[in-house]
């Protein structure tokens, strides 16, 4: 067992903060508001990256952080390749559980429903915010496939890196948003 005995003993008190009803807002959405500024104000290096988990259609479930874009009412907003695994996994099976861990204020938050994709001009708009870079990049890259080698995936970004010089890179057909 060597390494793994001391596995078993490792344990820290987590006591920085309080959860109480008193304190917490009766409506999710607003206490998830409240705790994403607490952690933009820890200094957390990337509060918005969040674990996402999927699962196909016969329930093998996949994980992987994804960045949070946006929430509201509505509920969290992240975007991505529909032809990834993940666009896939969210085809055949919408349901979806997230998790935020900032471990440096003790807080873990646990979310989990129905994934639905919003509206062509939201995905449009997030899009034209994004670098040229990234724009290119969410062109050249089939998330989630096989690549011989990055050799091919650079020769991707330069064709499409070449054929958008100069002009506005559209949103893909194959991208955009889901929250």
């Amino acid at each position: 067992m060597g390494e793994c005995a001391e596995i078993e003993k490792l344990r820290n008190q987590y006591t920085a903060t309080e959860l109480s009803e008193k304190t917490v807002s009766a409506d999710p959405i607003d206490q998830f508001g409240r705790w994403y500024s607490e952690a933009g104000e820890a200094k957390i290096a990337e509060p918005s990256a969040m674990i996402l988990a999927t699962a196909s259609k016969y329930g093998i479930p996949t994980v992987r952080t994804v960045l949070l874009k946006g929430f509201d009412g509505r509920g969290f907003v992240f975007y991505s390749n529909y032809e990834s695994r993940k666009g896939r996994d969210l085809s055949e099976n919408p349901k979806a559980a997230l998790l935020f861990l900032w471990k440096e204020i003790e807080r873990q938050i646990r979310v989990s429903g129905t994934v639905t994709k919003v509206s062509q001009e939201e995905s449009e708009h997030y899009f034209r915010s994004r670098p040229n870079e990234s724009k290119v990049a969410a062109w050249a890259s089939k998330q989630s496939s096989m690549i011989p080698n990055r050799e091919h995936l650079m020769s991707n970004y330069e064709k499409y890196k070449d054929l958008y010089e100069g002009k506005e890179i559209p949103l893909p057909p194959f991208w955009a948003d889901t929250g």
